[in-house]
């Protein structure tokens, strides 16, 4: 019997030497040699952190939670929006040698409490202005305590937790894991992403080989510092190379133009919505944008066509890469002046590609197929949950990503179509699995079936299909009200199509690309 081969497709970029440290020494270590640069700026108010400042306050935060006995073994839940203190708090976790697991701001109570949980958090930070629903959400779980970001009616400030300055806690970077964002994966509801020391920094040092920055360059972050995008490409990875990193809690095209101008931004990270806007909106020639040097897309595919006119409205690069928060997050990234249309890059430092049919056989360059990754980036699994780990990386390490690509003679990736379900918008993932659940609660449905339907602003809408149950009836307003009242707005269903059967293959599974087809 004969074995199959395997086709590996390598970095054309040289390796790097991954140091084996804590997160928060690799993030940190330009403070000593620029202590006097700003490190973090709130866009907003104006107030920010210098290098040595940033470091001094993430020593005492977690010198305050080592007093009190929060260390290794121990999850801080950290849900906010991107201010300053973001930082603060996540890097005072990692120093403690704790692990803090990102929520997002905007989800409803119910979503939280799944995460909370799951996650086993003991201790809670926020803001005041989602402070009740924060709350509401700790009911029934380990959390304890609440402090705030800022001043609030009803919990003291995270900086009551201050102590004394202390070092790194010893931690085997390797296995202790230090963020816990939730992810849908390939499928299926949230689940918490196990990223050690090891893989952050390993992801930070391989980009180093792509996402290259001159002295005192200065970027823009609105992508949230929950998601994985946000938190290691523009807080982690900025901080690491020494740049100015200026905050927006939540994005305004008109404000981040303004700050864009104003600050001699040079690199904005965007998604494709925001690309979109660049490319179209009147706004943009009311502004001086010419500071920009790259405009650098993730989250979800970017068409070539929208990223070259984009580019020439703001005269840079607009260029893409390629991740997921299994993946710490990238494994693609497009080198500075090497866009190619409609890429998402090449394979990284230090990564390995395949590109995998259907029938399980590799595919050479220029053939199609879903897209696995093996690296130092790869998750350790998913938290309690051994299954889908299992599912998604294989007995070799490859983890397999749900997304459909092929590989050119030039090394560049393109993303060409998906294999897993969820849904994209605006960045953010949406599993279908989640909403058809709650669906099926209402009293009038008896199955539903939620696909995405391709959008030129959001990227994809989700679409309902619906089958009511004999002699019940609903409009779509009424089953999408009853949606939005469990979920975060962007995972709302948008679009409700009643129909007579949901199209299932013999095992019970929805066939979508049949529902696709009637759109």
């Amino acid at each position: 019997m004969m074995t199959a081969m395997v086709t590996i497709h390598t970095s054309p970029l040289p390796d790097v030497t991954i140091p084996e440290v804590p997160l928060t020494e690799y993030v940190m270590r330009c403070a000593a040699d620029i202590p006097d640069r700003a490190a973090m700026v709130c866009g907003v108010t104006g107030r920010s952190y210098t290098f040595a400042e940033l470091a001094s306050h993430i020593r005492r935060f977690a010198g305050g939670l080592v007093g009190r006995g929060f260390g290794p073994g121990h999850t801080l839940a950290l849900m906010a929006p991107n201010v300053p203190e973001y930082a603060i708090i996540f890097h005072g976790v990692a120093t403690a040698g704790a692990t803090v697991t990102t929520l997002n701001p905007t989800y409803t109570a119910e979503e939280l409490r799944h995460q909370l949980q799951d996650s086993g958090a003991t201790l809670m930070i926020t803001v005041g202005d989602v402070l009740s629903v924060a709350q509401e959400a700790i009911e029934g779980t380990s959390v304890t305590e609440i402090y705030v970001i800022g001043d609030a009616e009803g919990a003291e400030s995270f900086t009551a937790l201050y102590g004394n300055e202390i070092d790194q806690v010893p931690v085997d970077v390797h296995e202790q894991v230090m963020v816990l964002p939730y992810s849908s994966g390939t499928t299926g509801l949230a689940k918490g992403v196990m990223l050690t020391h090891y893989n952050l920094v390993a992801n930070l040092e391989q980009m180093s080989t792509t996402l290259t920055y001159d002295e005192g360059e200065v970027a823009l972050a609105v992508l949230p510092f929950f998601h994985i995008y946000g938190m290691q490409v523009l807080m982690n990875g900025l901080l690491a190379s020494g740049c100015t990193v200026i905050s927006m809690p939540r994005f305004d095209l008109e404000g981040a133009l303004r700050l864009i101008q104003d600050n001699k931004v040079t690199r904005f990270y965007a998604v494709p919505p925001m690309v979109l806007a660049l490319a179209k909106h009147p706004l943009i020639d009311t502004f001086d944008l010419s500071s920009l040097q790259q405009v650098f897309s993730g989250a979800a595919p970017l068409g070539a066509e929208l990223a070259a006119e984009a580019a020439a409205r703001v005269d840079c690069e607009v260029v893409q890469g390629y991740g997921m928060t299994e993946l710490s997050p990238v494994s693609h990234a497009t080198p500075a002046g090497q866009g190619k249309p409609g890429s998402c890059g090449v394979t990284i430092s230090n990564t390995e590609c395949r590109i995998v049919d259907e029938e399980g056989n590799d595919q050479p360059v220029g053939g199609e197929g879903e897209l696995w990754v093996r690296g130092p980036q790869v998750m350790k699994g998913y938290l309690n949950n051994d299954e889908a780990t299992a599912a998604t990386i294989d007995a070799d390490g490859w983890l397999h990503t749900g997304d459909v690509a092929r590989i050119d003679d030039d090394h560049h990736v393109y993303i060409v179509d998906r294999v897993k379900e969820l849904i994209k918008y605006k960045g953010f993932q949406v599993p279908p699995a989640e909403l058809e659940a709650l669906l099926v609660t209402h009293p009038a449905v008896a199955d539903v079936a939620v696909i995405g339907v391709l959008d030129e602003e959001a990227g994809e809408l989700p679409k309902a299909f619906v089958v009511l149950k004999p002699g019940h009836e609903a409009t779509e307003t009424e089953l999408r009200d009853f949606v939005a009242g469990h979920v975060a707005h962007y995972k709302q269903i948008r679009m409700v199509e009643f129909i007579d059967e949901i199209p299932k293959s013999a095992s019970g599974k929805i066939l979508r690309r049949f529902l696709r087809d009637q759109v």
